[in-house]
């Protein structure tokens, strides 16, 4: 297995559509503070699901972002992500446009794509005929249109494409940008993920595997990963993008560099197309591959952002994997699930949460694991229950796993001051 090549990855730009706020001031705050994004659906009657909540967005206006006409053609997923391509830019102080073609790329991962657009315009099938069918499906519906719709509005010629790996998805997304960055096939990558499936078919589906959690009465305390009384995870929606740029590139622009994605790994488990592996093995390679490409001992990781998805199986899994990976020191480190907070955003999961990571290293707090009342006594490691901690914060991993036995890990890094 090799290490890096040398070339490093700046992070100098996030942006930010999620459940717990449309900027990252607010996205910060309400991880630090613990404020639930969960809530009943608003967006279709759910009187007949046996889960009737999850973590919408609220109050987005695509048309802060993008001019009226982009908004009604575009799916809400593609909305989501070029909103937070935009802010990211913007965070960055980067400009596509004033740089070669090639020089900037687009990833935006999604696990999904555009199911409110498939669902619409099969029901306009099935009710009013094959005429009524809207000539944007198509474009509106397919996985990778939201990296073209963004890389049209930004003007980015790089290499641009979707990772599609199930909640892993923008975890690959990330990583993979930052290996195109140190093959030298782009200075700059936007990269992150983009999901809107909190719709009557996806819930329904997901109601039906009994993956989600049935907590209505309390829609807030839903999401309660590596407690004893967890039952599922909580859907969300949104975007979160990075921008990723070469470290020399981005420090001769006199760019503030927020961290360095030192390390990515990426395994399957081999397993099962739903479940993960028990004693996620899959897991433990995908971060040992990732610690050996950023040149990180295991006992210099100071915080691991969970996958903790608040299900049965996965969170068990994961904790044996970080016993096995980080042996003594998985007692030493701290690991959260930020999910407890945002919930499960699908293929924007990955993004948000390494972002949480980035956020850890910018401001030397950790966030915390909400809803943990009664630890489960098989997950016994230090969860940063319920509050959040000031601690030292240098190197942290961000675990992204998926359905079909996808994992992915990077290893993100504070600074280097020089």
């Amino acid at each position: 297995m090799s290490k890096s090549n040398g070339t490093r990855v700046a992070v100098t730009g996030m942006g930010f559509v999620t459940p717990i706020g449309n900027d990252q001031e607010t996205v910060w705050s309400n991880l630090v503070e613990g404020v639930s994004g969960v809530g009943e659906i608003t967006r279709f009657d759910t009187s007949n699901y046996s889960t009737r909540i999850a973590a919408e967005v609220k109050d987005f206006n695509p048309e802060d972002y993008m001019d009226r006409k982009t908004a009604r053609h575009i799916g809400r997923y593609c909305q989501f992500a070029l909103a937070a391509s935009k802010q990211a830019l913007a965070s960055a102080g980067l400009d596509p446009s004033e740089l070669d073609p090639d020089d900037c790329g687009v990833i935006v991962s999604s696990g999904i794509g555009g199911m409110e657009e498939i669902e619409k315009s099969h029901t306009a099938l099935l009710e009013r005929g094959v005429r009524r069918i809207s000539p944007f499906t198509v474009p509106m519906m397919i996985a990778d249109m939201a990296a073209g719709i963004v890389a049209i509005h930004v003007k980015a010629g790089g290499p641009n494409y979707a990772i599609v790996s199930a909640c892993a998805s923008s975890g690959h997304g990330i990583g993979e940008a930052a290996e195109i960055i140190k093959r030298g096939d782009a200075k700059a990558m936007l990269a992150g993920g983009a999901e809107a499936t909190i719709t009557p078919l996806t819930m329904g589906a997901f109601c039906q595997i009994k993956a989600v959690s049935e907590r209505n009465d309390e829609p807030e305390k839903a999401c309660r990963p590596f407690d004893i009384d967890r039952d599922g995870f909580v859907m969300g929606e949104g975007g979160v993008m990075f921008v990723l740029e070469e470290m020399e590139f981005a420090k001769a622009r006199g760019a503030r560099i927020l961290a360095e994605v030192a390390g990515y790994g990426a395994t399957a488990d081999m397993y099962h197309f739903t479940a993960p592996h028990p004693q996620g093995l899959g897991a433990v390679r995908a971060m040992r591959k990732a610690l050996t490409k950023a040149g990180v001992e295991p006992s210099q990781v100071q915080y691991i952002n969970a996958h903790g998805t608040s299900t049965k199986l996965g969170d068990l899994a994961e904790t044996g994997a970080i016993k096995e990976v980080f042996g003594d020191h998985a007692y030493k480190l701290a690991v959260s699930s930020t999910k407890s907070v945002h919930a499960h955003l699908l293929g924007a999961a990955g993004a948000m949460e390494a972002a949480a990571c980035v956020m850890a290293i910018d401001n030397q707090v950790l966030p915390p694991t909400i809803n943990l009342d009664n630890q489960d006594p098989e997950c016994d490691l230090d969860y940063v229950p319920n509050k959040a901690r000031r601690a030292q914060v240098d190197v942290t991993i961000s675990n992204s796993f998926g359905f079909g036995g996808h994992n992915a890990t990077l290893v993100i890094r504070r600074p280097d001051p020089n």
